[in-house]
């Protein structure tokens, strides 16, 4: 489970690295681990998402920052990374939440211009904020819920779920909720009559992990993870290499730029769209029977378009 210190680690250690390329320091990946006690990894991800907004590069190992570009001091680094990544998290959100995040965190920046662009494709729920803000209550509080939800397999039914978790997986907004001893996902804007009852239950910390090791919605919590082996062709290495998915491991990594690496996942469904995706750029090494999946997926495709 992440605890506040934890953010506030973090937080100190973007702002330093931060403040470090803006003096013009090339900087070394193992050599920050190292300084960080955490994982290259930890580091590597700094780069890749923390930090991708500002106008950092990697050259021959060492990520600098671009000539012609420097982060203004008028405020402390920390200020100014927390505010601007707040800002593009609001805009891609969209909706009424973005403009009113706009208008009060321009006047805390008090300034119109702001060098980072970020392209965010989320949902706009600002028309559940109502119903957002009483899930939130309900989890802090650990109360059940009592709501009306809507899918395809039991149709419209009313039921009592526990919430534990508001996530936002490729864009669209969940609620991960135990329901009868299960854990189950609920997409936010198929709940309805969304009513906060007295009853109470308790947690333990795994859905913290479980979330953590996720690659997208279709996760499992009843189901030991299994390990799927992947090549990926020299196109595709290079984005797995800077944006590593949940568990990934580099098995291989050849000197033609493709690699095989692994991952951990619970349900076919986290990785067989990944795959799909990527065609013909990856393909699964092992199990045999999701590349069959796949390939079985494909062949109807094409079968359907002759």
């Amino acid at each position: 489970m992440a605890y506040k210190h934890d953010y506030d680690k973090i937080l100190t250690r973007l702002t330093t690295i931060l403040s470090r390329l803006n003096d013009r320091e090339a900087l070394s990946v193992k050599e920050l681990a190292e300084e960080f006690n955490v994982s290259s990894k930890t580091i590597q991800r700094d780069f890749n998402e923390r930090l991708s907004a500002f106008h950092i590069y990697q050259d021959n190992k060492k990520w600098k920052m671009q000539e012609g570009f420097r982060v203004e001091k008028t405020k402390s680094l920390q200020e100014q990374l927390v505010l601007e990544i707040m800002e593009k998290i609001a805009e891609g959100i969209g909706g009424k939440f973005a403009m009113s995040s706009h208008k009060l965190l321009s006047k805390i920046k008090n300034e119109e211009f702001n060098p980072i662009y970020a392209k965010l494709n989320i949902e706009d729920i600002s028309d559940r904020f109502d119903d957002v803000h009483l899930i939130e209550k309900a989890i802090k509080e650990k109360t059940e819920l009592e709501c009306s939800y809507e899918n395809e397999r039991e149709g419209t039914f009313r039921t009592n779920i526990q919430p534990l978790k508001i996530v936002n997986y490729e864009g669209f907004w969940y609620l991960v909720a135990a329901r009868d001893g299960y854990i189950e996902k609920y997409y936010i804007k198929t709940l309805s009559n969304i009513k906060q009852t007295a009853i109470t239950f308790t947690t333990d910390d795994k859905i913290e992990a479980l979330l953590e090791n996720s690659i997208n919605i279709w996760f499992k919590s009843d189901i030991e993870p299994f390990e799927v082996k992947i090549y990926a062709d020299k196109t595709a290495a290079k984005y797995f290499l800077r944006r590593q998915l949940p568990t990934q491991k580099i098995e291989t990594l050849s000197k033609d730029g493709t690699m095989e690496f692994i991952v951990r996942i619970t349900d076919e469904m986290e990785i067989i769209p990944v795959i799909k995706y990527w065609l013909p750029h990856l393909r699964v090494i092992e199990p045999l029977w999701i590349q069959e999946m796949v390939d079985e997926d494909l062949k109807s495709y094409l079968d359907e378009r002759t």
